[in-house]
């Protein structure tokens, strides 16, 4: 019962586009091949730089750090990718820290902070898009998401549900180890 529940939000919130005024767009990390994003970035990158142009936020937010063996981070990747589509450079703040959508959450939230920022529209995939909005208000940011309609995900029903499982587990991981609804400090205590 939990689990078709959870099922229903994450494609629920996953079919809504909350496109609206913001003081940012982030945009959430996928794998990139020596600086080139692979194709499920692409698609975020994409429709991010799509509602840049379109005037929803004065900035663009990458993220994503690196694993081993990398020679760039995904955020950098990011950045060349939105700077290369018409994004300009001072537009663009980048968090390369995060290696798992929580710890670029946390990041964002610094960097938010340091700013003074407190709004976004978050873009990443339609599965994605429940655990991303949870995390960041947990994290205190006014969020509202804007998943990308053109993510290969979506085209192969094999995909969805690797997508949609995956989902299920790490929301659970999240929920279980606590997030932040556990704790007052803004300290971590699943991480």
């Amino acid at each position: 019962m939990v689990a078709a529940f959870a099922t229903f939000r994450i494609w629920d919130q996953g079919g809504r586009d909350e496109r609206r005024a913001a003081e940012a767009i982030v945009i959430l990390g996928a794998a990139q091949y020596d600086g080139r994003p692979s194709p499920v970035f692409e698609a975020r990158l994409s429709h991010a730089v799509a509602l840049y142009k379109a005037g929803i936020a004065p900035l663009l937010v990458v993220t994503g750090g690196k694993v081993e063996g990398d020679r760039t981070t995904e955020a950098a990747a990011a950045r060349a990718y939105a700077v290369a589509h018409g994004v300009p450079e001072a537009a663009i703040l980048s968090e390369d820290g995060g290696r798992t959508t929580l710890e670029s959450l946390e990041h964002v939230r610094e960097l938010f902070r340091g700013r003074g920022l407190s709004s976004a529209v978050f873009v990443s995939d339609r599965t994605h898009m429940l655990r991303v909005l949870r995390i960041a208000t947990d994290e205190g940011i006014v969020a509202w998401g804007s998943p990308t309609a053109t993510s290969p995900i979506d085209t192969n029903v094999a995909w969805q549900v690797e997508a949609t499982l995956h989902e299920l587990g790490a929301l659970g991981v999240y929920y279980l180890g606590g997030g932040h609804l556990i704790t007052d400090e803004g300290a971590d205590p699943g991480g």
